[in-house]
C-alpha cells in the first residue's frame, strides 16, 4: 500500500500543465480505494486520481473495498516492471480509440499511484436529473443510445485486450449470488434452513450458467447515474462521458442496461424503463421479436444484479466502508422481486421469488 505523496502530485501537475497547483480539493467518491481530487492551476482545473497499490488488482462489484469480499476474476493485476500501467489506462485508450467520450488523460505517474485527468465538472447524470428533472427522459435516452453505439464499436476487441481477459462467467455470477446469501440473508439473521439453502444453491447455479451462456460483448460493469457525466458536445447539445470503467470485461448485452435502468440511486418506474428499452432497441436496430427477447434477458439479469447489489450494500456497511449504503438494500430487493414477478412463468424464478421473499 502506498500513501498519496503531495510532492509527487505537484510534480505531475507541473509536468502536465506547466503550472504548480494553487489548490487541491478532495472530491466525493464511492467506497473504493481510489481517491479523487480537483487540482486548480492558472491553466484551469484537472482531476487527480490516486489509487493505492491495493486497488490495482481491481475491486469487487466495481467499487467496494476488496477485502474478504473480493470476487474471483475482478479487475486485473498490474503488469510490467516497477511502474505498471493500470487496467484503467488500457481500457481508457480502447474507449477513446472507439469513439467513446472519456476524460482526457493529462499525465500519469503509476509508480506513485497517480493519474491526472480532464475535469469534466460536476454534472453526473444523477446530478443533472436532480437539477433538471424535466429532462430526465432525454438524458437517459441519450445514455442508452450511447451504450448501443459503444457496444457496436467495441464488438471486436484488439488481440490480447485486458477486457477480453475477464468475463461475467458462471463462476463470477454464482459468486455474486452467493454474496447475496451470505450478506443479505445470513448476516442479517435470515439464514435459510438446510433444505431451502440447498434449493437456493441449485437455482443460483442454474441462473449463473444461464446468463453465462448468452453471447458476450463489452460490459462497463458499473454503468449507472454516478459514473456517467453529462457534458457539452462539440457540435452543440449534450453527450455522455464515461467514468469508472477500469473493471470492464465481457458479458451479456443487457448487463449495463440493467445496471443503468435499475440504478439503486434513482427511482425509475416501469413505463420509464420500458421506454428506455425501446430507445435502446431502436438504436441497436432490433426488430419486434428481438425487442421482446431483450426485455426478458433484461429481467433475468436484473434478478442476478440486484440480488448481488443487496448483498454488496450490506457488506459495505459491515466492513465499515459506508453505512449510508444500507438504505439502498430495500430498493435493490424491490427491483429483484419485481423482475421475478414478471418472470413468473419460469419455475426457477418462482422458486427464487419464494426463497428471497423473507429478505
Amino acid at each position: 500500500m502506498i500513501d498519496l505523496d503531495p510532492d509527487a502530485l505537484s510534480r505531475l501537475v507541473q509536468r502536465a500543465t506547466g503550472h504548480p497547483p494553487t489548490s487541491v480539493v478532495p472530491l466525493r467518491g464511492g467506497v473504493s480505494c481510489r481517491r479523487y481530487l480537483r487540482v486548480v492551476t492558472p491553466a484551469g482545473a484537472a482531476v487527480a486520481m490516486f489509487a493505492p497499490s491495493a486497488a490495482w488488482a481491481g475491486e469487487a462489484g466495481g467499487g467496494a473495498a476488496a477485502r474478504d469480499g473480493a470476487a474471483p476474476g475482478d479487475g486485473a493485476a498490474p503488469r510490467g516492471g516497477a511502474a505498471p500501467r493500470w487496467p484503467f489506462l488500457e481500457v481508457h485508450a480502447l474507449l477513446r480509440e472507439r469513439g467513446v467520450r472519456v476524460p482526457a488523460l493529462l499525465g500519469e505517474d503509476c509508480e506513485r499511484g497517480l493519474l491526472l485527468l480532464e475535469d469534466l465538472g460536476d454534472s453526473t447524470l444523477a446530478a443533472f436529473v436532480e437539477r433538471e428533472p424535466a429532462r430526465r427522459a432525454d438524458v437517459y435516452a441519450l445514455a442508452v443510445r450511447d451504450l448501443a453505439r459503444a457496444q457496436r464499436a467495441l464488438a471486436a476487441l484488439p488481440r490480447g485486450s485486458i477486457v477480453g481477459s475477464g468475463a461475467l462467467d458462471a463462476t463470477l455470477l454464482r459468486w455474486e449470488l452467493d454474496h447475496f446469501r451470505t450478506w443479505a440473508l445470513d448476516a442479517r439473521g435470515r439464514r435459510l434452513d438446510d433444505v431451502a439453502r440447498a434449493e437456493l444453491d441449485a437455482v443460483s447455479e442454474r441462473l449463473a450458467r444461464r446468463i453465462a451462456a448468452w453471447p458476450r460483448g463489452f460490459v462497463h460493469r458499473d454503468y449507472q447515474s454516478r459514473n456517467l457525466m453529462i457534458v457539452d458536445a462539440p457540435g452543440g447539445g449534450l453527450e455522455i462521458a464515461w467514468l469508472d470503467f477500469q473493471d470492464a470485461l465481457l458479458g451479456p448485452r443487457v448487463y449495463d442496461l440493467a445496471t443503468l435502468l435499475n440504478d439503486s440511486f434513482q427511482d425509475l418506474d416501469r413505463p420509464f424503463v420500458e421506454a428506455r428499452l425501446d430507445d435502446y432497441a431502436a438504436a441497436a436496430g432490433l426488430d419486434r421479436t428481438a425487442r421482446a427477447a431483450l426485455g426478458r434477458e433484461f429481467d433475468v439479469v436484473t434478478v442476478q444484479r440486484k440480488l448481488k447489489d443487496a448483498g454488496r450494500f450490506v457488506f459495505v456497511d459491515r466492513i465499515g466502508a459506508d453505512p449510508g449504503y444500507l438504505r439502498y438494500v430495500e430498493p435493490a430487493l424491490a427491483a429483484a422481486r419485481a423482475a421475478l414477478a414478471r418472470l413468473g412463468d419460469d419455475a426457477d424464478m418462482r422458486a427464487l421469488a419464494r426463497l428471497v421473499a423473507g429478505a
